[in-house]
């Protein structure tokens, strides 16, 4: 049996989640040629090696060019743009992309989790949530390039650690809020997931993550007895006391042979 373990003491994000899974495949172009199959733009990825505390991970960014127009009219139609995409419009992206149609499944049944979360916690209908995180081009392409990526590796199975978050407080669109955020704990508590806080002072698990590991893991445990072949390492972008990164580790699993 073909075995993914996701590590996630340091918690998990979606470009964490897209370095690990690079580094597990061995073309390094295959990414942002299937990527290009979405008909959006407006973005571009940048992919380098960054360290975490010693480690060497890969670290994926997704820039929007938008970023870079100092043209008033530009930024506003691009930023109109941007903030306000719903879970209809994300799944006709998908739909209309050419990519492999397990890997469109995939990621309409992660944002799926992250669109429930949202619209329980701005108590509005999943037809009105207006994505801040999702409808940002980073998470259609976090989610959609990590489904790519595990439909290319082709699991049997998938497990993951408990999923670590920190505590205290963060500034997002709203002002401050706890750890785990909102839609992170929302998201977990729709699912199996087991999680916990450690001794960490921000955010380790972004509702994308949490969407993710969330759909993908069938069981949330120590890692079993693997004969691991293959190791993948994702960079998140903060620097704390413990290295921020995901761990992904690929290996095989003897089915038993029953007498």
């Amino acid at each position: 049996m073909k075995v993914l373990y996701f590590d996630c003491s340091s918690g998990i994000s979606g470009n964490m989640t897209l370095g690990a899974l690079s580094e597990l495949i061995d073309d390094p172009h295959y990414l942002v040629n299937e990527l290009k199959k979405l008909n959006v733009d407006g973005y571009h990825i940048h992919i380098s090696k960054e360290k975490k505390n010693g480690i060497t991970g890969t670290y994926v960014d997704v820039h929007l060019e938008h970023e870079h127009h100092h043209d008033h009219k530009h930024e506003h139609v691009h930023h109109h743009h941007h903030e306000h995409r719903n879970l209809f419009d994300v799944n006709k992206i998908i739909d209309e992309s050419e990519i492999d149609e397990k890997a469109k499944d995939l990621a309409k049944r992660i944002f799926l989790r992250v669109a429930k979360a949202e619209s329980k916690v701005h108590n509005e209908s999943l037809e009105n949530v207006h994505f801040h995180e999702v409808g940002a081009i980073d998470s259609i392409v976090d989610i959609i390039g990590t489904a790519i990526l595990l439909c290319k590796i082709n699991p049997d199975v998938i497990y993951s650690s408990v999923v670590n978050d920190g505590y205290g407080f963060i500034e997002c669109a709203h002002g401050m809020i706890s750890v785990p955020v909102p839609a992170t704990s929302e998201i977990f508590a729709a699912s199996n997931a087991i999680t916990r806080q450690i001794d960490v002072d921000t955010e380790l698990v972004t509702p994308t993550g949490a969407a993710i590991i969330a759909e993908i893991a069938s069981e949330f445990t120590a890692m079993p007895a693997m004969n691991v072949q293959k190791v993948g390492w994702g960079a998140g972008t903060k620097d704390l006391v413990i290295p921020n990164v995901l761990k992904v580790s690929l290996g095989e699993i003897k089915k038993k042979t029953k007498l």
